[in-house]
């Protein structure tokens, strides 16, 4: 069992901590026994008398000051041990029921992402499962969501930020196509104006992806251009197919280091998490690794006022949708 990596706010608080871990935690080594069962309020969060970062708790992972300065001034920030290793397991069942098909999920919202929607399912290299806990509602509410939402409001205390999509992607062993165009998130999406929300309307997302596997640069992991995000402009986007949406569903942007685009790797080991904004350009290469998936289960916090004004407008993140990129296109 890999321990707790807990970080302390100032010298001097070490014997607060220990007086708080002695009351709250199991004396076991185990990282599964040493967590605290009680979720933490954002009162205590933001106490300096708890002095300590990371998974304090069940339900609470609390960032730090660092982590969120990257999140804000990159864009992406990866956020290490954030969940037990008996934790990923028992996502992982269920992710693979879906992957194997054993949990049914309709139309295009089981497909490649990196490819047409018409490609057998043999040949597929990006498997994606779009909106699982709807499919299977019983996998709702499970402990990465509850700590993903704790996670939410630390990034943004004044919003009332609430669950937009979920997904779960599997880039396959082998597969060097299995590749994530260049793209923001925001290409996918209704604008504030789409939404009736005005030119100004609220953007603010924090999309967090579960590595249930190791996450490397050799098997596809996350990379991004740091501070991309900054002028919350949208690079122009285009289907990847280079048809319409209805022939895929990924797009496209163009990135050149020649004029100043900087990549970063963001690689995450198994139970540990990252996490990208809404404007920030990222993607992520191909698996080269012949005996090694790259499995992500990936959540979304928007606003609810933005998620309401989604609903409103007929957009759920499904692909079965009657409105996508395309009816948004100006």
């Amino acid at each position: 069992m890999m321990l707790h990596r807990f970080s302390l706010l100032r010298q001097g608080t070490v014997l607060l901590w220990l007086l708080f871990a002695s009351s709250r935690c199991d004396a076991s080594s185990s990282r599964k026994n040493n967590i605290s069962h009680s979720p933490l309020s954002l009162d205590q969060l933001s106490s300096k008398s708890v002095g300590l970062y990371g998974r304090v708790s069940k339900e609470t992972y609390i960032l730090t000051p660092r982590q969120i300065q990257q999140f804000n001034e990159d864009g992406c920030c990866t956020l290490p041990d954030v969940l037990t290793e008996d934790e990923v397991s028992s996502i992982e069942h269920t992710f693979d029921q879906f992957l194997n098909r054993q949990i049914h999920v309709p139309g295009k919202d089981f497909c490649d992402m990196s490819k047409p929607f018409d490609t057998p399912f043999e040949e597929w290299s990006i498997v994606n499962c779009m909106l699982p806990t709807r499919y299977h509602p019983p996998f709702a509410n499970n402990v990465y969501e509850r700590i993903t939402a704790s996670i939410a409001r630390q990034l943004f205390p004044n919003l009332d930020m609430t669950k937009d999509y979920d997904q779960l992607l599997n880039k396959r062993r082998g597969k060097n196509d299995a590749v994530f165009s260049w793209h923001q998130d925001m290409g996918y999406w209704p604008s504030p104006e789409n939404l009736g929300m005005g030119p100004d309307g609220p953007t603010d997302t924090c999309t967090f992806s579960l590595a249930v596997d190791d996450s490397e640069e050799r098997n596809g992991c996350l990379r991004y251009v740091p501070g991309s995000h900054l002028d919350r402009q949208l690079r122009p986007h285009v289907p990847l197919s280079g048809g319409s949406r209805e022939d895929g569903h990924a797009l496209t942007i163009d990135v050149d280091e020649s004029k100043g685009d900087v990549v970063r790797l963001a690689p995450a080991s198994r139970g540990s998490v990252t996490i990208h904004n809404e404007y920030v350009v990222h993607g992520s290469g191909g698996n080269r690794c012949r005996d090694k998936e790259r499995r992500t289960y990936v959540i979304a916090y928007r606003p609810s006022a933005v998620v309401e004004a989604e609903r409103r407008l007929g957009f759920t993140h499904s692909h079965n949708d009657d409105v996508n990129w395309d009816s948004f296109d100006d």
